[in-house]
């Protein structure tokens, strides 16, 4: 699902009992075990390049942890091309640069959504220094006030070879889930992916790999391989 072609799709939400929203509590599974008894609850979505499912993703894992009667909080963090407040509002909305940059209080800018339990903090106005606006302490402050509000948070970001950002805040989550698409991106780009994300000491749980060929009916969410996996 590209981000550039069409609006993400909330698979989750209008085909409960498919085989790909299946799939996605499968990933919120094994994220878990992912988790090797650590308390994993902002969980970053990151990829090499642009049109690998990222926010498809980010936003269908999160209305799965919804869907298991969590307070869960979806944080558009790509202040570069927004696409997670705009799957669920209006655009224009008051968001995460607002708040960072002190013209906005996160309690206004976080809307809840039609499912229950699940919240949505868009990335607001964009920016014109995305990448020091996600490194500042006010992030920080700001995911420790979450993580104390929300059970989980899951967080979108640019690509992550073409930008900082995907690093920075990967840097502040518990842990990074990396989505590929198969026949889109190289396995070279996703080593380097990891290796830079490893770099800032993020904790990689794992990888999904999307439209593989063992499902090529719909896109394909299924593929999951945890961490220590052979996703290099």
């Amino acid at each position: 699902m590209s981000r550039e072609t069409s609006k993400p799709r909330q698979i989750a939400k209008a085909n409960p009992g498919s085989s790909v929203s299946e799939s996605f509590k499968k990933l919120r599974t094994n994220i878990r075990f992912s988790s090797m008894g650590q308390a994993v609850k902002v969980i970053l979505v990151a990829s090499a390049v642009t049109g690998e499912g990222r926010t498809t993703t980010a936003i269908n894992l999160a209305i799965s942890y919804a869907q298991e009667n969590k307070n869960v909080l979806l944080l558009d963090a790509d202040l570069r091309r927004p696409a997670v407040g705009t799957a669920f509002f209006r655009a224009g909305r008051t968001g995460l640069s607002d708040i960072l940059i002190r013209q906005g209080q996160a309690q206004d800018a976080i809307q809840q959504t039609d499912i229950p339990g699940l919240y949505v903090l868009p990335a607001g106005t964009v920016p014109p220094n995305p990448s020091e606006l996600l490194g500042s302490e006010a992030m920080r402050e700001l995911l420790e006030s979450l993580k104390a509000q929300f059970d989980v948070v899951i967080v979108d970001s640019p690509p992550a070879l073409s930008f900082a950002d995907a690093q920075i805040v990967g840097a502040m989550s518990d842990g990074v889930v990396l989505v590929a698409r198969s026949g889109k991106v190289t396995k070279e780009a996703v080593r380097r992916t990891r290796l830079g994300l490893e770099h800032v000491g993020a904790h990689i749980l794992g990888a999904v790999l999307n439209n593989s060929s063992r499902n090529r009916v719909e896109s394909s969410y299924a593929n999951y391989y945890g961490h220590g996996g052979d996703y290099t």
